[in-house]
């Protein structure tokens, strides 16, 4: 395949002679800092927050910085390849776009845009169920390039489950991606202090306001007994207007109408199923003929069990340090994983990747492929779907460099070594 690396590069520095700069800068601790300015304090909270007291988000980082590429000289791989299968369809590239919720607070065209960018850097999106658009809008962007998957919150309601699988099914999607750590929103202090929490204004339910079942549940809302309405101030009355701007259909209308704060409440009301368990995963190999991938497994005994419910792949991940404070790790958790599956499943990986070093390091504990989070969510933030795309390639790019310094031409030919500290700024490698 193609030294996609080497190319990026010539187009930068190519670019440069003609005074052109990238559109977003190309390490993750500037692009996170130009993104903050291009936020709004609440979009910002929202995308960079952890649980608590942030420790899982800090921890994801260490768990790549211990593991250290042993680079080796004179291995003659002058063509490295990075292509993957999964589920059928063979993949230039090891990486997908993970799924992130209420991004209409980043930027207005939202999932649209991230679409776009993924299908422009040749990799599949995974479509979040808390997305900004209904899934039948942003599929045919995402299907112009690698395709993509639906990501499922379990509902309270079985009905609207099986109604989102269908419309998964019926748009083209190539697997879904079931969402166990987030039965419970986790306690997220940057959100709690600002008092925001997107989808009570209406914003990332765009999948529940375009079906038909959810529809339904919102008139039986709409019709029943009406919730105290405590005394309007001038913050209740922007809220109102701003979840009258984001329900379907015209502004004029919705404003009138008890739909717009009924389908709020009941997303609210059935968003997700805390009682969710094994005797649920186990029913949907009945109810999708997609692949089925469980996120959120990080105990191996869990990916032992997830095999034997019938699903087709693991993605270790602890939502990005969203939802425990104090968890284990993902990619401390993935060789564990990774050896409970023992080649029988696909074994993906989310929360910390940054770079194509990290997706590199990923690879070679043994995932079959790494998803990317807030780097895209802030490349969009800075320039919509070019920001997506650039921020993507620019992974693939490092991917594709460190595997050629490191003598490797595959992700299995990496050699890593652990690195500790023993005492502040004193290395040593073990």
């Amino acid at each position: 395949m193609a030294a996609s690396g080497r190319v990026r590069q010539d187009e930068v520095y190519r670019g440069g002679i003609a005074g052109r700069r990238p559109a977003v800068p190309t390490a993750f601790p500037a692009l996170e800092r130009r993104a903050r300015w291009s936020m709004s304090r609440r979009a910002y909270a929202y995308v960079a927050g952890g649980a608590g007291s942030e420790e899982t988000v800090r921890a994801n980082r260490a768990a790549f910085e211990r593991l250290r590429v042993v680079p080796r000289m004179l291995r003659g791989v002058g063509e490295r390849d990075t292509s993957v299968e999964l589920f059928g369809q063979r993949l230039a590239h090891p990486l997908l776009l993970a799924p992130i919720g209420a991004l209409d607070l980043v930027h207005r065209r939202a999932d649209l845009a991230v679409a776009e960018g993924a299908a422009n850097a040749g990799v599949p999106m995974i479509v979040s169920n808390q997305a900004g658009f209904p899934m039948e809008e942003i599929g045919p962007r995402a299907r112009a390039g690698a395709g993509w998957w639906f990501q499922l919150y379990w509902s309270t309601s079985d009905d609207l489950v099986d109604s989102f699988l269908a419309r998964a099914e019926a748009a083209g999607a190539g697997a879904v991606v079931v969402t166990l750590d987030t039965t419970v929103l986790g306690w997220r202090p940057r959100d709690l202090d600002l008092g925001h929490l997107p989808f009570a204004r209406g914003l990332g339910i765009a999948q529940y306001t375009s079906d038909p079942v959810f529809a339904s549940l919102t008139r039986e809302t709409a019709a029943g007994p009406r919730r105290p309405t405590p005394p309007p101030t001038p913050a209740a009355v922007r809220t109102l207007v701003e979840i009258s701007r984001n329900h379907p259909g015209r502004f004029a209308d919705n404003l009138r109408s008890p739909l717009p704060r009924a389908a709020v409440e009941t997303f609210l009301r059935v968003y997700s199923r805390p009682t969710l368990s094994w005797d649920d995963i186990a029913t949907l190999r009945s109810r999708t003929r997609l692949p089925i991938v469980l996120k959120g497994v990080l105990h191996p005994d869990d990916a032992r069990r997830a095999l034997d419910a019938g699903v087709d792949g693991v993605l270790v991940s602890n939502h990005g340090g969203r939802q425990v404070d104090g968890s284990v790790a993902s990619l401390d958790a993935l060789p564990g994983v990774v050896e409970a599956v023992d080649g029988r499943a696909p074994v993906l990986l989310d929360s910390g990747v940054r770079s194509g070093s990290d997706v590199a390091r990923a690879l070679a504990l043994g995932a079959t492929a790494a998803c990317l989070g807030r780097p895209f969510a802030y490349g969009l933030a800075v320039a919509g779907a070019a920001g997506v795309a650039q921020v993507t390639r620019d992974v693939l790019a490092e991917l594709d460099l460190t595997l050629a310094l490191a003598g490797a031409r595959t992700p299995a030919d990496l050699e890593l070594a652990p690195f500790a500290t023993t005492e502040p700024g004193v290395p040593t490698s073990r």
